[in-house]
C-alpha cells in the first residue's frame, strides 16, 4: 500500500502537469489571436481609401550643394608675395576699404589715394596689419643674418636699420605699426616690380638661349670632322621637325577663342558668345581675367608646337611662348593697364578688326631671342670671366704652394728643436750625475728620479746645516745671533739647489 507521503508526491506531480498544459494552451490561443489581428489590419489597409495630401504645403529639406573651396591666391613671383597677399586679404575683410578698392581707378591707386583710406579701417584689422609688419621685419632681419653667416662675417656687428633700407616696400623707420606710408610703399613697389617682372623674365630667357647655343658650339669644337658633321645634321633635323606643326592662331583672336570654345568647352563654334565665354573661363568669378586665367587660354595653341616627350621641344621655350602670348593680349585688351581684363574690356576687344581678322602669329623659332651682336658680347663676357677665374686660380695655387713651403720649414725647425732638446737633456743629466758623484765619491749610486733627488737634497741640506752649526759653535759665533741665512753655506746651497732643479726638469722631459 502506498504511504500517505507517496500519495501527496503523486498528486503534486499531476497538478504540475495540469498547470503546464493549461499554460501552453493559453500561449497558443494568444498567438493565434495576435496573428488574426495583424491579418485583419493588413486587409483593412489594403481596402482603405488613400488620404489626399497637399504636397505644396509639405516642407522638404533643402539639398545643400557642397561649398566650393576659396580660390587659392596666385603667386606673383615677388620675394615679398606672402606679405603682400596677407595684407590685401585682411584689408578686404573691412567693408569700407573693400568698396573703395573696387571703385578706385588704377591711376588713383598708383598715386596713393587708396592708401589714405587706411585711417578708416577697423581697429581689429589695423592690429592684425601691425602684427604682419612686425613678422615681415623679423623675417628680413633673419634673412640678413643668414646671408652674413654664409659670407663668414659672424664677428661683424650687423646694422639692420641700414640694411633694411634696401627693402622699399615697407617703412623701416617704424618697424612696429602699419601706417598709411607702409600701404603706399607696398602698392607702389608691387606695381613697379610687377611691371618689370616680364622684362626680367625676358632677359633671363635670353641668357638661357645664348648659354644653350654657346654650349652647343663648344661641344662641336671637341668633336672631329665626321662627328661634327653628324651632330650638325642632327641639330638641323631637330629644328625642322620642331618647326613642322599646325598653324598657330593669333592669341586672343576669334579663331583662337572659338577653338577653345569647341575643344575645351565642348560647345558648337557656331554658338560662340563672347560674354558666355568670359564667364566660363573666369575661374574665380571675380569679373576679371587675370594673367593666369589668360595664360590658361593658350594651352591648346602651345600643344600644337610643344610636346614634352619630343627631343626637339624645349619646355623652357614653351613657357616663354606662353608669356609672349599673354603679354600680347594684355597690351591689346587691357586699356587701363591694371594687369586685369574686365568683361567690358573683353567685349570691346571682340569688336575690333584685329579680333575678327588677325595677322599671323610668329612663334619663337621665327623670332630669335637675341641678336648676333648680343651673342658676341655674351661670349666676350664669358671669355673675360674665364680669364678672371684662371687668374684667381693661379693666385690661390701660388698661395697654397707658399703655405706648404712654410709648413715644411716649420716641421724641419720643429725636428731640429726636438733633437737639440734631447741633446741638452742628456748633457745636463751627465753633468748632474758627475757633480753628485764628485761630492760623495764613496756613496752608493743614486737613482735619478724626482723623488730620489728631493730626498737626497734634503738629507744633504741637513748634513751641511749640522756641519755648519758645529763649525760656528767651535768658533763661538752661534751666540752672536747671526741671520739664519748666514748659518748655511751659500755656495753649497746654490749648487745643490741648481743640481736638483736641473735633474728634476730632465727627468720630467724624458
Amino acid at each position: 500500500m502506498p504511504t500517505q507521503q507517496q500519495l501527496r508526491g503523486s498528486n503534486a506531480r499531476k497538478a504540475e502537469q495540469m498547470r503546464s498544459r493549461i499554460h501552453n494552451k493559453m500561449c497558443l490561443s494568444r498567438a493565434l489571436l495576435t496573428g488574426w489581428v495583424l491579418l485583419l489590419v493588413q486587409v483593412l489597409c489594403l481596402e482603405a481609401v488613400p488620404i489626399s495630401m497637399d504636397k505644396t504645403k509639405v516642407h522638404m529639406p533643402e539639398k545643400r550643394e557642397p561649398e566650393e573651396p576659396p580660390a587659392a591666391s596666385v603667386d606673383t613671383g615677388l620675394h615679398y608675395d606672402r606679405y603682400l597677399r596677407e595684407v590685401i586679404d585682411f584689408l578686404e575683410k573691412d567693408q569700407h576699404f573693400r568698396e573703395k578698392l573696387h571703385n578706385t581707378d588704377m591711376e588713383d591707386i598708383k598715386q596713393g589715394k587708396l592708401a589714405k583710406e587706411l585711417d578708416f579701417v577697423s581697429h581689429h584689422v589695423r592690429t592684425k596689419l601691425d602684427e604682419l609688419k612686425r613678422q615681415e621685419v623679423n623675417r628680413l632681419r633673419t634673412l640678413i643674418k643668414a646671408k652674413q653667416d654664409l659670407e663668414g662675417g659672424n664677428d661683424i656687428a650687423v646694422d639692420h636699420q641700414a640694411l633694411l633700407k634696401q627693402f622699399e616696400y615697407l617703412n623701416h623707420n617704424n618697424p612696429h605699426t602699419f601706417e598709411v606710408d607702409d600701404l603706399d610703399r607696398l602698392i607702389k613697389s608691387a606695381t613697379n616690380d610687377l611691371e618689370n617682372f616680364d622684362k626680367d623674365r625676358h632677359e633671363e630667357f635670353k641668357q638661357y638661349e645664348m648659354t644653350k647655343d654657346h654650349d652647343r658650339r663648344e661641344h662641336l669644337k671637341t668633336l672631329d670632322d665626321d662627328e661634327r658633321k653628324k651632330e650638325e645634321e642632327h641639330y638641323d633635323e631637330l629644328r625642322k621637325k620642331h618647326a613642322d606643326h599646325p598653324k598657330v592662331n593669333h592669341p586672343g583672336s576669334q579663331n583662337q577663342l572659338k577653338e577653345v570654345w569647341e575643344e575645351a568647352d565642348g560647345l558648337d563654334p557656331e554658338d560662340f558668345d563672347p560674354k558666355t565665354f568670359f564667364n566660363l573661363h573666369d575661374s574665380n568669378g571675380d569679373g576679371y581675367f587675370d594673367e593666369q586665367e589668360l595664360e590658361a587660354l593658350f594651352t591648346k595653341e602651345l600643344e600644337k608646337i610643344y610636346d614634352p616627350t619630343n627631343e626637339e621641344d624645349d619646355m623652357v621655350e614653351m613657357e616663354e611662348e606662353r608669356l609672349r602670348m599673354r603679354e600680347h593680349v594684355m597690351n591689346e585688351v587691357d586699356s587701363n593697364n591694371d594687369r586685369l581684363v574686365s568683361l567690358d574690356e573683353f567685349l570691346v576687344a571682340t569688336k575690333k578688326k584685329e579680333f575678327l581678322e588677325p595677322d599671323s602669329w610668329e612663334t619663337l623659332e621665327q623670332n630669335q631671342a637675341y641678336t648676333d651682336e648680343e651673342m658676341r658680347e655674351f661670349e666676350d663676357h664669358l671669355v673675360q670671366q674665364e680669364q678672371d677665374l684662371s687668374e684667381k686660380s693661379f693666385d690661390l695655387q701660388k698661395q697654397r704652394d707658399e703655405l706648404e713651403k712654410q709648413q715644411d720649414q716649420l716641421n724641419a725647425q720643429k725636428i731640429e728643436l726636438q733633437q737639440l732638446r734631447e741633446m741638452l737633456s742628456q748633457r745636463c743629466m751627465k753633468l748632474t750625475t758627475s757633480c753628485i758623484m764628485k761630492k760623495r765619491p764613496n756613496s752608493p749610486s743614486i737613482i735619478l728620479n724626482p723623488k730620489t733627488l728631493k730626498i737626497h737634497f734634503r738629507n744633504t741640506m741637513k748634513q751641511q746645516q749640522q756641519q755648519h752649526h758645529q763649525n760656528l759653535a767651535q768658533q763661538g759665533l752661534a751666540q752672536q745671533g747671526l741671520p739664519r741665512r748666514a748659518r748655511i753655506c751659500p755656495q753649497a746651497t746654490r749648487r745643490l739647489h741648481k743640481a736638483y732643479i736641473m735633474c728634476h726638469n730632465n727627468a720630467v722631459r724624458t
